[in-house]
């Protein structure tokens, strides 16, 4: 046997003891999984020279650890088995069963697939583990041991390696630690990361807080002798003892407060951990009257506890020598969450520990990812709203009924109807917090009543998405808009389509491409042709402007004409004479389009002028008004993509406009250029005014909402009528 055989062995030895939990069936499959995973890493060596295999036998004993179980135990010492060893995953099913093949295949990297960037292919690996990880918490448990042994090993690593996967171990997996409430495997990700990101700075504080420690060792051991005998003198048993401030929560603070390290007052601190629930609150009254309590520095975090399940009271007192020393008490279970998180729920089996949130709240947290993975299909962007709400920093708001909502710092009463359900935010119109009606943008404060207002015809509104914080909310509004634009896209695609059809004097095909006969089989066709997966696609890449709806239909009555279809005389005639414009297939505009139908901001087109319409490139349709100049350009460089626009009869809305107003300045003229406006029966819905308002005259420019020419025509008389207005005409920019 090698010596890396013994070390290998003698490791699995060790792991053997840790896993005194299980029973003996259980042990037998776990050692049967090692000698599996040892047989695939064979000839495999680490950066450090040691064999691979000490890599999983070490994640397999920090999960042992957690308690976790067997299937676990053994996922964790075949997690790379798939990813670096050929292994399939049919053959772990055959072997070790669905679940733990489940699990291992969770944790394996997507290093088969082609990415653009880096951060495309780190953005899909966490969508992948996230999403296993929603169907079973265990594999971010076994991925977190994972990470937390590589970030120990790190040493035999190029230097540029290790800050890399220092950042990314700091951005991604401390926070989702942090969420799950695994403090230990929290604070150690985060000590190893600055420790490999800002060496010399971790070295200096390092240095400062062991002399630090040797200087105050006479006044923490005085404090815990005090607090031990005036808890002996209450007959009550608790556990005592001091903590120490990591290195990266002092370098933090020393940076948000711009303080130096001898300022940071509360290097040092004690936590006290009582039987029971109850005993947490007596504990605290012992305290308070050994020590005086700061003011402004107690929270509760057992009657409303935070997002991870951590609950605690933390209370900040004046030692014997009149410094700020904070002392944080919790029970015994309530103890396991706070350094085991979601991990507890293995670990700690005492009733009060079955009947705390942490796995339920970790458990809505991951099922959120989950509804944003599924809304949302570009990875920068899942990535964008993972970091998004492992945003640490918390606010608690309430329902009406008094059902605690935890949401990110600077959430709005949208977020909170997101959070209570899609359908909610979908339909939300207003809100009221504390019983006063606010704005939808208001940022919530902790302890808000929040209550939202819902419409069932109201529809999400594109301008939340500059004010939302949660990734939840945010995706459900993108999905919505980027359903309402195709919807659009295919309304107008199939009307441009049918209007360049009809002058081929044909009519468009009935179906679609899964239609029986030759309705499908044409429809398929054309779709190829096209580069399109099937006819809707191809109508919404028409509507956008991707494709020039006369090209299609030639290409369409050339394969029609080859299945013998001959053009009809009378749709022949209704493309090329009939009066009624809707029967020719041009597009009709009432203000209802949405978001396909842009009016173009270079000329302002409202009803009465003269409007042609240009299919922008993946923008969708632009109508612009004929004497516009932009428009003419247009034209002569790209003629084929103009088609007929009409206004319609009856308008859903009124249209903007700029109109400039030279004014004679004084006292009072932007009250008189308003009345007068008003009198017009139009409102101002935006102002802009020249360089030159301390001369004797300025122009205004004002954005106007009015229904037609003829309206604007009353309103340059209504101005030019005014004292104060030198001249008034349209200009749009």
């Amino acid at each position: 046997m090698t010596l890396a055989t013994d070390a290998a062995a003698a490791s699995f030895a060790a792991l053997t003891h840790k896993l005194d939990y299980l029973d003996e069936a259980d042990i037998r499959r776990v050692r049967d999984a090692y000698r599996f995973a040892d047989e695939a890493h064979l000839g495999q060596f680490r950066a450090s020279g040691e064999p691979y295999i000490t890599h999983p036998i070490a994640v397999a004993g920090l999960c042992s650890d957690w308690k976790l179980d067997a299937q676990a135990i053994m996922a964790a010492l075949m997690h790379d088995a798939m990813e670096d060893c050929g292994v399939t995953k049919i053959e772990l099913i055959e072997r070790f069963g669905a679940p733990t093949a489940e699990l291992v295949d969770g944790l394996t990297k997507l290093d088969k697939l082609q990415f653009s960037t880096k951060e495309d292919s780190q953005a899909e690996s966490f969508r992948k583990m996230l999403l296993a990880m929603a169907r079973d918490v265990r594999v971010i448990l076994i991925k977190l041991a994972d990470r937390l042994h590589n970030m120990r090993t790190m040493d035999a690593m190029a230097s540029h390696k290790r800050a890399r996967i220092a950042r990314e171990t700091l951005d991604i997996y401390v926070p989702i630690a942090h969420r799950l409430g695994l403090n230990q495997t929290y604070r150690e990700l985060q000590e190893l990361s600055f420790q490999y990101i800002n060496p010399w700075r971790y070295a200096v504080l390092a240095k400062a807080v062991k002399k630090t420690r040797g200087n105050r060792r006479d006044l923490v051991d005085r404090i815990r002798r005090e607090v031990e005998q005036a808890f002996h003198d209450a007959d009550m048993q608790v556990e005592a003892y001091g903590r120490e401030k990591t290195i990266y929560s002092i370098y933090n603070k020393m940076i948000e407060k711009r303080l130096s390290f001898a300022q940071v007052s509360d290097i040092f601190g004690f936590r006290i951990v009582a039987r029971e629930l109850l005993d947490c609150y007596r504990a605290l009254g012992v305290l308070h009257q050994l020590y005086k309590p700061l003011p402004g520095r107690f929270k509760d975090y057992i009657a409303i506890p935070k997002a991870n399940g951590y609950q605690s009271l933390h209370t900040t007192l004046a030692n014997p020598v009149g410094t700020a020393v904070e002392f944080q008490v919790r029970s015994q279970a309530m103890h396991a969450v706070a350094e085991k998180g979601i991990a507890a729920h293995w670990m700690y089996k005492e009733p009060e520990a079955a009947n705390d949130s942490s796995p339920q709240q970790a458990a809505v947290w991951l099922q959120s990812l989950v509804d944003i993975q599924h809304e949302t299909r570009d990875s920068a962007e899942f990535l964008e709203h993972l970091k998004i709400d492992l945003f640490p920093e918390s606010v608690y708001v309430l329902t009406p009924k008094s059902r605690i909502v935890a949401l990110p710092k600077g959430a709005t009463p949208v977020d909170f109807a997101y959070a209570i359900h899609s359908g909610v935010g979908d339909r939300c119109v207003s809100a009221k917090v504390n019983g006063d009606p606010v704005a939808l943008r208001t940022e919530l404060r902790s302890g808000d009543v929040v209550e939202v207002i819902t419409a069932p015809s109201a529809k999400p509104n594109p301008s939340w998405l500059n004010f939302v914080r949660t990734g939840r909310a945010r995706s459900r509004i993108r999905h919505y808009l980027k359903n309402m634009e195709a919807e659009e896209s295919l309304d107008l695609g199939e009307k441009l389509l049918v209007q360049s059809l009809r002058a081929e004097g044909l009519s468009l095909p009935p179906g679609d491409e899964e239609s029986e006969g030759d309705a499908g089989a044409l429809w398929q066709v054309l779709a190829r042709w096209g580069g399109n997966r099937g006819r809707n696609e191809l109508l919404i890449d028409i509507g956008l402007g991707r494709k020039i709806a006369t090209m299609v239909a030639k290409r369409l009555a050339q394969l029609m004409a080859e299945s013998g279809e001959r053009p009809d005389a009378l749709t022949l005639s209704l493309g090329r004479l009939a009066d009624d414009s809707r029967s020719q297939g041009t597009v009709v505009i009432d203000g209802s389009e949405g978001a396909t139908v842009q009016l173009a901001r270079c000329c302002c087109p409202v009803p009465g002028d003269l409007i042609s319409g240009y299919l922008g490139r993946g923008e969708g349709l632009v109508v612009h008004t004929q004497a516009c100049g932009v428009g003419k350009r247009l034209f002569e460089r790209d003629r084929e993509r103009w088609i007929d626009v009409s206004w319609a009869d009856d308008l859903t809305k009124l249209f903007d406009t700029v109109v400039t107003v030279l004014v004679a300045n004084g006292k009072g003229v932007l009250a008189q250029v308003a009345a007068a406006i008003g009198s017009a029966e139009t409102d101002i819905t935006h102002i802009e005014m020249g360089d030159e308002r301390l001369g004797e005259t300025a122009e205004l420019k004002l954005t106007l909402s009015l229904r037609d020419t003829d309206h604007l025509n009353e309103i340059i008389r209504a101005l030019k009528r005014c004292p104060v207005v030198l001249n008034a005409e349209r200009r749009c920019p």
